[in-house]
């Protein structure tokens, strides 16, 4: 899973004048004015100019799409010493979107990244030493890269990790530290990292068996969008596993977990229908 910088409207105490600027126009929807103020800035050595600039090409977003203009501000911005910029040029040639695939360009933008400080460009590398994927594989590697992203606040490094240690994969088995890495990525509203939670509190897997918390963080990551945790929720309701039995609340996961097309939520949730439920 490859890791995009998010444009939004964050710490602009942290941004220069023009670029504060841009972002309240953007704020006020005058996004035109937004892209000339960060054009500006830009120019003027403002790397995160550059950055939103990237971000408003590639998407199209208050100007015509064009990600050949896309990368070639993430390609400045990137040169200028902002990491951000290095991971969203990566993603680019990662995926060959708008620009030349090229892998390799890839993991030396992401390791440049990664390098100046931003998280995702870390986890980007690591996910590409796990694979083998236009770098030599290496999972002792791709670990510590997942750790570096996780102590960086990136919730995707941590779920990595604690897969890592649990499948024993690349790193020594510790399913205590996987379940640790789980709660961490949980508790940044990773909805994976809740869903394994989940099933680790069901399994009694590096934490004493306890269905009602698992019951918790499957529906911490149903909320969040995980329709393996809705079904599975549904199911606990439904045969009244250590929780109160309640079959029209199955019923609602059930429908929950369908609506996001998981096809056994669907079949569930059709039996109970009939059934009255």
């Amino acid at each position: 899973m490859k890791t995009w910088t998010v444009f939004v409207l964050l710490t602009l105490s942290l941004f220069g004048d023009k670029v504060q600027e841009g972002f309240d126009a953007y704020d006020k929807g005058n996004k035109t004015k937004a892209v000339e103020l960060f054009k500006k800035a830009c120019d003027g050595g403002d790397t995160r100019g550059c950055l939103s600039l990237g971000a408003m090409y590639h998407d199209g977003d208050g100007i015509k799409q064009d990600k050949a203009k896309a990368a070639e501000f993430y390609q400045k911005g990137c040169d200028g010493g902002e990491a951000m910029c290095c991971n969203d040029l990566g993603v680019m040639y990662d995926d060959g979107d708008g620009i030349k695939q090229d892998k390799v360009k890839a993991a030396e933008l992401y390791q440049k990244g990664c390098e100046g400080g931003d998280a995702g460009s870390c986890i980007n590398l690591g996910f590409k030493y796990a694979k083998g994927d236009g770098i030599k594989q290496d999972k002792v590697k791709a670990a510590e890269l997942y750790q570096k992203g996780c102590d960086g606040g990136n919730a995707q490094g941590c779920f990595n990790l604690g897969l890592m240690y649990h499948n024993g994969e690349g790193i020594k088995q510790d399913k205590f530290k996987a379940v640790e890495l789980f709660k961490k990525a949980c508790d940044d509203r990773h909805a994976q990292g809740c869903h394994n939670l989940g099933f680790m509190y069901s399994k009694g897997e590096g934490v004493k068996q306890d269905f009602s918390k698992a019951a918790e963080f499957y529906q911490k990551a149903c909320n969040g969008g995980g329709a393996k945790s809705c079904f599975n929720l549904g199911n606990m309701y439904y045969n009244g596993e250590s929780i109160k039995q309640d079959k029209k609340r199955a019923k609602m996961l059930f429908g929950k977990a369908c609506d996001m097309q998981l096809e056994d939520g669907c079949h569930n949730y059709k039996i109970l229908n009939e059934q009255g439920y």
